[in-house]
């Protein structure tokens, strides 16, 4: 159904039918509840909050479980905040929370796994274009070039890409 179609079929129904539907959607689906959850009560600080201590238990369990370190755990969220409009500011730091944790863990503990690196470079990456979509390099700078440090102190072995990418991105080298 299009867009247009939509409209002119929202149009037709009466107010009373309009919101039985946006009431039977806000039962059966998840996202239209976190939607309206959003909308009317935004404590995105909270939601931002909740974030980062799942996102540090990945790295961090608070039991003695072993870590898991899943990139998608922090992806989920940062989708669920650009899907609902946090503020931009937030979404950064949430994006290099992330790395900033991973890289906190690898300096406790070596992590040896190719695919450890190339997802925090893809995060790294994706926080570059955010950051540039938004005009928001200028406020992480000191945060992206932390992370950029790390790499090297740490001996990422795609320390280079970070370079790379930041020149690509930011300097448009």
């Amino acid at each position: 159904m299009s867009k247009r179609e939509l409209s002119k079929y929202l149009h037709s129904l009466s107010k009373k039918e309009l919101e039985t539907q946006v009431q039977e959607l806000y039962d059966r689906l998840k996202e239209v509840r976190e939607f309206y959850n959003f909308v009317f009560n935004p404590k995105e600080d909270k939601m931002v909050d909740e974030a980062k201590f799942k996102i540090s238990k990945e790295y961090f369990p608070v039991s003695n479980r072993k870590p898991k370190r899943r990139r998608s755990v922090a992806q989920k969220y940062i989708r669920t905040f650009i899907k609902l409009g946090v503020d931009p500011h937030l979404i950064a730091d949430v994006m290099l929370y992330n790395i900033e944790v991973a890289q906190a863990a690898n300096a406790d503990k070596s992590i040896n796994q190719d695919s450890f690196y190339k997802s925090m470079l893809n995060s790294f990456e994706e926080s570059l274009k955010y950051f540039q979509e938004n005009n928001l390099t200028t406020k992480f700078r000191p945060r992206i070039d932390k992370i950029m440090e790390n790499t090297e102190t740490q001996k990422w072995i795609n320390a280079d890409a970070f370079e790379v990418k930041f020149d690509q991105l930011i300097l448009n080298k």
